[in-house]
């Protein structure tokens, strides 16, 4: 069952926290009374909110009575605003619309001021603050104070792991995007009388560490019990992705630990997909095969999540030009992201690769980007769609059903790769077993594009990531630790000019909002702003 079903019916009925702010200072609020728990539906509503954080904008439809204030509850969605940060800044993805600063996102020119950077800011620190409440609240005390049964007793203690492990995930963005965050735990005052404190990014490193590794023997094994919800392999595809990264964050090599986490998780017994690559972003991909391929996934529906979110942002933005909006199963197009030429050229034979991965719009579309503001400058991309694997649309037209992987049993085959390549042990034979497993899918099962030991390199990696998880919110974070975001690496529009140009090396990090360092005297701005 998915479990949206039943977190969004009780969301809204919790007493929940808000963020205000006056002119975009997206100031967190202290802590409200949460009532008395005396059901299992009152802790639900409080642990469901925890998931309905990372996918809708508010606390009602349409991201209505938005959780952050002073900007669009749609903007300020978590997954939105993640998806820009990670896409936008890269060669995967530009964006033709005028919004604020949105612009400065792909040119790599924001400042401290840029309002996507200070929502998403906003946002990871609420999402800390449900968290936070949570585990402070569903004490043994608590528990054992109201009306439950033991099994449902059971499974309040287990919204607590999912709470210190939902934590951890946004901790973990907080270090990628910014190199640390605000720091608060479950024993900061409750009342917000006490500033959060800065951490040094080894500090939260190992924070986000010794969590997951302590929750990890709470959560069920394989497939979690409801869909969406968080399980073993999850927390182990968390480890894997912070060892991975552990250089850029840390300084320290954590290939090997890297490697061990990303044998944990295929070991899980996921499996490849045996559907057509397009079926895992369609309305029905947590049924028509793709879903075994699933490590985790943020759950869309056009009934219940109603979202400018997510999915409904990635279908609906992708869509402009010539484009039928029918055919994706949308009500409209909003002609909004394409790529940039640099990411089709990653295709053998471009636009007409036999690659399934390729998954461009052409007619009446210019590889070049000549005017970042028109749509028809760009080639657009056909991957998340509203559209079932039988041709039917979703439920909704205007908000979609296709869900969002989070973790993916792909990405981990080629974290197994990289690690191998970086010296974290392993087999490269079975590294290129699992890229061939990946690439006989992407050609209708054919053999002819399987590579060998000797095209085993990381660029090629590199190159493979971005065919097989482009717009899944992995490239700027991939660009960092290949050093080809910044400093190297050039595509159409980076810096602002057309041929493109390289970046400062600071950039790697995105500012602390500046509203941020009016609030609270102990955060430190990171170099270069």
């Amino acid at each position: 069952m998915k479990i949206y079903k039943t977190f969004i019916l009780l969301f809204c009925s919790a007493t929940l926290f808000t963020a205000c702010n006056d002119a975009l200072d997206l100031e967190q609020q202290g802590r409200e009374s949460v009532g008395q728990l005396e059901t299992l539906e009152d802790f639900e509503g409080r642990w469901a909110k925890l998931y309905a954080g990372l996918i809708v904008g508010g606390q009602d439809g349409g991201d209505g009575n938005a959780d952050i204030q002073g900007i669009d509850g749609g903007f300020s969605n978590y997954g939105r605003l993640f998806w820009k940060l990670q896409e936008l800044t890269t060669d995967e993805a530009i964006i033709g619309w005028n919004d604020g600063t949105i612009k400065d996102l792909h040119w790599q020119t924001w400042t401290p001021e840029n309002e996507f950077i200070a929502a998403m800011f906003a946002r990871i620190g609420y999402q800390i603050t449900l968290c936070n409440s949570v585990v402070r609240d569903f004490t043994d005390g608590a528990i054992s104070g109201a009306q439950l049964s033991a099994s449902e007793a059971e499974r309040v203690r287990s919204f607590v792991t999912d709470a210190r492990f939902l934590r951890a995930y946004s901790y973990y963005h907080g270090l990628d995007l910014y190199g640390s965050f605000p720091f608060t735990t479950e024993n900061t005052a409750a009342d917000g009388s006490e500033l959060p404190a800065f951490i040094t990014k080894e500090d939260l490193f190992n924070y986000i560490e010794s969590e997951l590794i302590a929750i990890i023997g709470d959560l069920p094994s394989g497939q979690a019990v409801e869909y969406g919800r968080i399980s073993q392999g999850a927390a182990q595809m968390l480890l894997a992705k912070l060892y991975l990264n552990s250089e850029v964050y840390t300084g320290v090599d954590r290939y090997a630990d890297a490697l061990t986490q990303i044998n944990a998780v295929i070991g899980q017994g996921y499996e490849i997909a045996d559907v057509p690559y397009s079926n895992l972003f369609l309305a029905d991909n947590d049924s028509n095969g793709a879903q075994e391929e699933f490590i985790w996934t943020l759950n869309y529906d056009g009934a219940n999540t109603q979202t400018y979110g997510g999915t409904t942002f990635l279908s609906h933005a992708a869509v402009g030009g010539t484009m039928d909006p029918s055919n994706y199963g949308l009500d409209s197009g909003w002609g909004g992201i394409r790529v940039t030429p640099e990411f089709v050229e990653l295709f053998d034979g471009e636009e007409n690769s036999a690659d399934g991965r390729e998954n461009f719009y052409t007619d009446s579309q210019n590889k070049s980007i000549a005017d970042v503001g028109r749509f028809q400058d760009g080639f657009a991309v056909v991957k998340f769609q509203n559209i079932t694997s039988n041709g039917l649309p979703g439920f909704n037209l205007e908000f979609v059903d296709t869900d969002m992987p989070v973790f993916r049993l792909a990405d981990a085959y080629l974290m197994y790769a990289e690690a191998v390549l970086r010296g974290g042990g392993g087999s490269r034979a079975t590294a290129v077993g699992y890229i061939n497993e990946l690439r006989e899918r992407a050609h209708g099962g054919a053999t002819f594009a399987n590579i060998s030991d000797s095209d085993l390199t990381l660029e090629f990696i590199l190159d493979e990531r971005a065919r097989e998880l482009h717009w899944e919110g992995h490239r700027r974070q991939d660009l960092i630790r290949f050093n080809q975001f910044s400093t190297n690496g050039i595509w159409e529009w980076k810096g602002n000019v057309q041929s493109g140009i390289t970046t400062p090396a600071f950039r790697n990090l995105f500012p602390i909002p500046l509203s941020e360092l009016n609030l609270n005297s102990n955060l430190v701005q990171n170099p270069g702003y």
